[in-house]
């Protein structure tokens, strides 16, 4: 692998279970450095193209590398530069959370020191409490924490911020901005599109087994996604206008309506959970 290889590959991936398809001719690359986010419903194949991607899943047909590696023949080595965060873990918290983070930190050439890690994850303060004392929120910085103590080159994470509180998500935004800084490459699932939008540089959006769009998260969905909404009120009903010029379209409706502004005007520029919707919606 050189330095301009994609840390992750993938051509015309496939995965079948008997006459079922889950994953039907998924191709995209990750480069180095980046963060990709995949992006679908539930049942769309996510989940199964990040376990064959992990090696812990086999596939149907199509080629994959990852780290210039079939995963499907990945060595300690190997694994030892990948970083998981799964959606749940079987831990039984029975020990504290430094001698389980101490403990993962062993299995690695090149770990990152343990109290930078505890810091980096907001768990300074619990170092000492067993894992089975602490709350849903901070067993899921725990995970965090376990999935970046070996300093991978490629860390996955599957929905890492479910039962976060706002502060705490935006903490972990900052984590992720800091890991980027350093040149790790992420591979993010999440159901929280506005996190996609914060941390992503690029997206790629699954539906029944196939990649529908990618791209950058300005570019899904093309341009005529993008365009601003002007509403407002008019009594009971309410108006809509698409238009690439919304400051100017609002300046008519004041104009037209003598210098007095419309009842509850507003410009609505969408999202990218909008034309996500819409995206999805159409498949």
């Amino acid at each position: 692998m050189t330095p301009s290889d994609p840390v992750v590959r993938v051509r015309d991936l496939r995965k079948t279970y008997g006459t079922s398809t889950a994953l039907d001719g998924v191709s995209f690359d990750i480069e180095s450095g980046e963060t990709f986010a995949l992006l679908g419903p539930n049942g769309a194949g996510k989940s199964t193209t990040i376990e064959i991607l992990e090696g812990y899943r086999s596939r149907s047909g199509g080629e994959v590398e990852v780290l210039g590696v079939d995963p499907q023949n990945g060595g300690v080595a190997w694994k030892a530069e990948l970083g998981i965060v799964l959606q749940s873990t079987g831990e039984s918290g029975a020990v504290t959370v430094r001698e389980q983070l101490s403990h993962f930190a062993s299995f690695y050439p090149h770990p990152r020191d343990v109290d930078e890690v505890l810091h980096s994850v907001g768990l300074e303060e619990h170092a000492g409490r067993l894992i089975r004392t602490l709350s849903g929120g901070q067993r899921r910085r725990v995970d965090v924490a376990l999935g970046i103590v070996g300093r991978p080159r490629l860390l996955f994470l599957d929905e890492p911020t479910t039962g976060f509180d706002p502060e705490a998500r935006r903490s972990f935004w900052e984590l992720i901005h800091s890991l980027k800084r350093e040149g790790t490459t992420i591979l993010l699932t999440t159901h929280y599109l506005d996190e996609a939008e914060q941390l992503s540089d690029r997206v790629g959006i699954i539906a029944r087994g196939t990649l529908i769009d990618i791209g950058t998260v300005d570019e899904v969905g093309g341009a005529d996604a993008r365009i601003p909404i002007v509403r407002w009120r008019d009594g009971s009903r309410v108006h809509e206008i698409r238009t690439a010029e919304p400051a100017l379209e609002v300046a008519r409706l004041v104009a037209e309506a003598g210098g007095v502004e419309p009842r509850g005007i507003e410009i609505i520029r969408p999202s990218l959970e909008d034309v996500y919707l819409r995206l999805v919606g159409a498949e």
